[in-house]
């Protein structure tokens, strides 16, 4: 086994900074996502002509490691300041002065950005993971299959769990124990194209922090779509409670829920789609900003659940994959 060598998977912000890092290093490095694009939570997606951010909305900068690279990427023209607050459920704004940023053509600009020069293959839905050769054999449901030294899984945690036990190699029992005490909140969201103004308060977004919703947005004041697009957050309660639900339900209860916010929304729609988050929000993380599950061959856990939350933590839990593997090679 190559020993520089690392298999992820998940091409999300965590997975693409650790695999950059290591590639940087001189490390060969495989990315394997089973999405049709990079960039999990971070997603943008078209629905009729409109441009919607359906997962993860902006993010913050909190510490200098992640603003030295928040800077780069405003440089390059990937990203940019959207606003310092938004308006509250009654519509009121309430500014703090701190930044949130955007990705210039929609979230999912970033991890674009960094995928650019790496070896990602999406649409590859990881089935097996054996010990091999003194490293690690994956094998996807295409039939392809990838290795390498080091396996680091970047995927929601019960997602890595079964996978890292579909083969060969048993899980130590106090490694499990801890990764089984990491927990999520799913959010069911409406994308809704409209033939008018969405009414909502400037800057484009609606803090509402309840049940049963949590977020609305305008993607066109964000300044992301061409048209107006509302994308809506259901409350992670009500988002258990019905996430199975047929989607006809789904948007129907939605938009009539959003009425109370803007008055009138449901004259205006042309077309609406629903998107599934079902590890949306982390709620009970591990403290470290990334998890060795073994030593030999190196078996690591890292992304939002690890560390501080959000968009910062996940891109703070990559690099510290990357950092305990350089390190750890001196």
């Amino acid at each position: 086994m190559e020993p520089n060598s690392c298999v992820v998977v998940g091409a999300g912000i965590s997975g693409l900074l650790a695999a950059s890092e290591l590639q940087d290093a001189g490390w060969r490095v495989t990315v394997l996502d089973k999405g049709r694009g990079v960039g999990g939570r971070m997603a943008t997606r078209r629905v009729g002509e409109g441009t919607f951010d359906h997962g993860a909305q902006f993010f913050t900068v909190r510490g200098e490691r992640f603003e030295n690279l928040v800077e780069g990427w405003i440089e390059a023209g990937i990203v940019q300041e959207w606003t310092r607050g938004f308006a509250d459920a009654d519509g009121e704004p309430n500014e703090d002065g701190h930044p949130r940023y955007r990705g210039a053509s929609g979230m999912t600009s970033i991890p674009k950005h960094l995928a650019r020069n790496l070896d990602v293959r999406t649409g590859e839905q990881v089935v097996q993971v054996n010990v091999r050769d003194g490293g690690w054999g994956v094998t996807c449901e295409s039939g392809i299959t990838a290795s390498g030294a080091v396996l680091l899984l970047t995927a929601p945690v019960p997602q890595s769990l079964a996978l890292v036990e579909s083969g060969n190699f048993a899980l130590p029992g106090d490694a499990r124990s801890r990764l089984e005490e990491i927990s999520y909140d799913p959010c069911v969201a409406l994308m809704a194209l409209l033939d008018g103004p969405g009414m909502v308060p400037e800057p484009g977004g609606m803090q509402i922090r309840g049940e049963p919703l949590d977020w609305i947005s305008d993607n066109q004041r964000k300044g992301i779509s061409e048209v107006p697009a509302i994308t809506i957050h259901a409350g992670p309660e009500w988002s258990r409670e019905h996430y199975d639900d047929p989607a006809e339900d789904l948007t129907q209860a939605i938009l009539t829920f959003a009425e109370e916010h803007l008055g009138g929304l449901g004259e205006r729609i042309v077309e609406t789609s629903i998107a599934h988050w079902r590890y949306s929000w982390v709620t009970s993380s591990n403290p470290d900003p990334c998890f060795v599950a073994n030593e030999d061959p190196p078996l690591l856990f890292a992304g939002d659940a690890f560390g501080p939350a959000k968009v910062e933590g996940a891109a703070l839990s990559g690099l510290a994959a990357a950092d305990w593997l350089l390190d750890r090679d001196g």
